[in-house]
């Protein structure tokens, strides 16, 4: 029977179910909503004098800016002593603004915590692994565990909050600047909280012994005070390590936690809207399986300069939020970069394909001193204007023209895509000699990217989500790649959605260890066999590509890593062709109502792609517009919208004639797009 016969075979009337539970502007008439687009840049008035303001304000009022973003990094400008806010400049910023017609998001400035701070509560000080005390040379340098830290920060929040409350300026509420991206510490106090979180989350030793795998080389816990931090980066099991990223991670949340109260308490009618930078790489936490507990609109700094892993963090930080996207940093030129003319202005129609609704550059002024002094903003160093505040004059403008013609972008997605902040913890620790390290060779996010990009590229719209913390009935279509570490919630979450007549797709290194990041004791992959119909023992490295077909299609890897399928119930659809046996490399199974796919390899283009397409038209997914390669496209509401996210022309294939919204101009079985060029396109009346 052929790829695509056996694949219909299962075919499930899939039950679309209602939105997931999430923040929204619904009932909130003053949060940003549709009809509304914002392009606007972040300000630090801290750095420039009344005068500068006063000039600053007046070229952003005159390239059309709706919104700027403040307060972030800037904790002693607020509160230069212990107890002690001074608010009076800031006050004529916000007033200013208010004139301009500029509306503000108010970041509360809890990272990083000031030098007096740190003086006079030295517990706030990050200790190093070795024991050293840090001096706190770069930001976020704060123990943001610290019960004197978490205080004052809400301490600070509550006073900028209730001092700005009724500003007829503030839009919005933001939270420590990339808190993400704070480090972790190594002080007794810190141990003292991790153990008491050890002791919440396993009760009692036998069970932390368990988890702990403490019975290999004699690491048995005996005394709770025989507990120390984890190496982040050293030598160590990895059940250790992993416990030491969720102890930060509920660490960070609570302090997320602490301000969203605060926010609801005096200003519940502005909505938070955050720079978070939960994937960065110092610490990083849970956002995925949390973030309705303290966002209502998915936001992040955007500095991707490829689009299908830019379109995927993007999709990441809205989850299932039915909010729009902002982007409260975006490039305009970079870190020693001076910038390339047109890209801004692309990558911010990038962000309006996946839902964006906001723009916000980083930053006004070019940096004089501290840490980015070569990171170039609108204003030249000696505050002239460059042609990138042209540049984001001209899309201020015509995202004003095009705000009423259905953006911002409501994606109504029917595939999802797995993520977890632990499995991406547990695939790739940072421990000197850890197996897991040669096992998990292909990196965690490069295969989300593998397995999105097909996707994507055939102009599909995608959520990103933790399976085991979302409704997954009313999507077609479940992708799961890479997926090392499955917990109970997301095993649990897979069988029922298949159980139900969902269709899964799960590639290889996905279901081998449980919560403990421990290798199951059972055939693999782990809960999941008897959906999948297999069982999987051995895995090999190739030195040349695998080969095969997939419906006809031939594929050729580029990651030559495999898994030997041993079928129970489920049936093989396609083999490869140059290993000895032709041992399977896809498999279906039917299991309840629904059918789950099992790919050999990590997810990558040459496999993932034929897989899809083979199941769209069973699925009633349909594909968005045909493009080449790196350029996107999405429909709104009757028109087209194109982006060409590379430095060549390209010319795209159009079904008779369309006017262009942005140049005017009339198309006529070809749209050529300019490199980094955008069009949104319409049909011409009576074509």
């Amino acid at each position: 029977m052929t790829f695509k016969a056996l694949l219909s075979a299962a075919v499930v009337a899939l039950a679309i179910a209602g939105p997931a539970c999430a923040q929204s502007a619904d009932g909130h008439k003053d949060w940003p909503g549709q009809g509304q687009l914002f392009i606007g840049t972040c300000y630090q008035p801290v750095d420039r004098s009344p005068e500068q303001i006063r000039n600053d304000i007046a070229l952003m009022k005159a390239a059309g800016f709706s919104v700027v973003r403040m307060g972030d990094l800037s904790w002693d400008y607020f509160e230069p002593a212990d107890g002690v806010f001074t608010f009076e400049a800031f006050d004529a910023v916000m007033d200013q603004m208010q004139a301009a017609g500029i509306k503000v998001v108010l970041d509360i400035p809890g990272l990083p915590a000031p030098l007096w701070l740190h003086q006079k509560y030295p517990g706030v000080d990050i200790v190093a692994q070795n024991g050293t005390t840090l001096y706190p040379a770069t930001r976020y340098m704060d123990d943001i565990s610290d019960p004197d830290y978490r205080r004052l920060a809400k301490r600070l929040g509550d006073a900028l909050t209730r001092h700005y409350a009724h500003h007829p300026a503030l839009l919005a509420i933001g939270y420590d600047n990339e808190i993400g991206a704070s480090f972790m510490s190594y002080s007794e106090p810190t141990r003292q909280r991790f153990i008491r979180w050890l002791k919440d989350r396993y009760g009692g030793l036998p069970a932390l012994n368990k988890a702990w795998a403490t019975q290999r080389w004699s690491r048995r816990i005996s005394d709770w005070d025989q507990v120390r931090l984890p190496y982040f980066e050293g030598p160590g099991p990895n059940e250790r390590n992993l416990d030491l990223r969720r102890f930060w991670s509920d660490v960070t949340i609570g302090v997320l936690k602490d301000l969203e109260a605060v926010r609801a308490k005096n200003v519940p009618d502005k909505p938070a809207i955050s720079n978070l930078y939960d994937v960065h790489a110092n610490k990083g936490f849970d956002y995925l399986a949390t973030h309705r507990q303290y966002v209502s609109y998915g936001a992040f700094g955007y500095y991707h300069t490829e689009a299908i892993p830019g379109a995927f963090e993007t999709l990441l930080m809205k989850g299932a939020l039915s909010t729009p996207i902002w982007f409260n940093e975006f490039q305009t030129g970079g870190f020693a970069s001076h910038g390339v003319k047109g890209r801004s202005r692309m990558w911010a129609y990038f962000g309006l394909l996946n839902g964006g609704q906001a723009a916000l550059a980083w930053t006004f002024n070019t940096h004089r001193g501290g840490e980015e002094q070569a990171f170039w903003g609108l204003l030249d160093h000696d505050g002239t204007p460059s042609w990138r505040l042209a540049e984001w004059g001209t899309m201020a403008a015509e995202f004003k023209t095009i705000q009423g013609l259905g953006f911002p972008r409501q994606p109504a997605p029917r595939i999802a895509m797995s993520y977890s902040f632990e499995s991406r913890a547990a695939s790739a620790p940072k421990i000197a000699g850890n197996a897991v390290k040669r096992y998990y060779t292909t990196p965690y996010i490069d295969q989300k990217h593998n397995a999105f990009g097909p996707l994507y590229q055939d102009n599909i719209d995608v959520a990103v989500i933790n399976i085991g913390h979302e409704d997954l009935d009313r999507y077609k279509l479940l992708v799961i790649s890479g997926e090392y570490l499955m917990d109970r919630a997301a095993t649990d979450a897979v069988r029922r959605y298949v159980s139900n007549g969902g269709t899964v797709v799960m590639t290889a290194f996905s279901d081998k260890v449980d919560e403990t990041a421990q290798w199951y004791d059972t055939p693999l992959p782990g809960r999941l066999a008897d959906v999948f119909g297999l069982t999987t023992r051995e895995f090999y490295q190739r030195n040349e590509p695998l080969t095969g077909t997939i419906d006809g299609t031939a594929f050729k890897t580029t990651i030559h890593f495999y898994e030997v399928l041993e079928p129970s119930t489920a049936q093989v659809v396609a083999r490869f062709s140059n290993v000895e046996g032709a041992p399977p490399a896809i498999t279906v199974n039917r299991f309840g109502k629904g059918k789950a796919i099992y790919v050999a390899t990590p997810a990558q283009p040459s496999i993932m792609q034929p897989l899809y397409r083979g199941l769209y038209a069973e699925l009633g997914i349909v594909p968005g517009p045909r493009t080449p390669d790196g350029v996107f496209a999405r429909a709104v509401d009757g028109r087209v919208l194109y982006v060409n996210t590379t430095s060549d022309a390209r010319d795209v294939p159009l079904d008779g004639q369309w006017t262009g919204v942005l140049s005017k101009a009339s198309w006529q079985g070809s749209l050529h797009l300019a490199p980094y060029g955008v069009e949104l396109v319409q049909a011409t009346k009576d074509r």
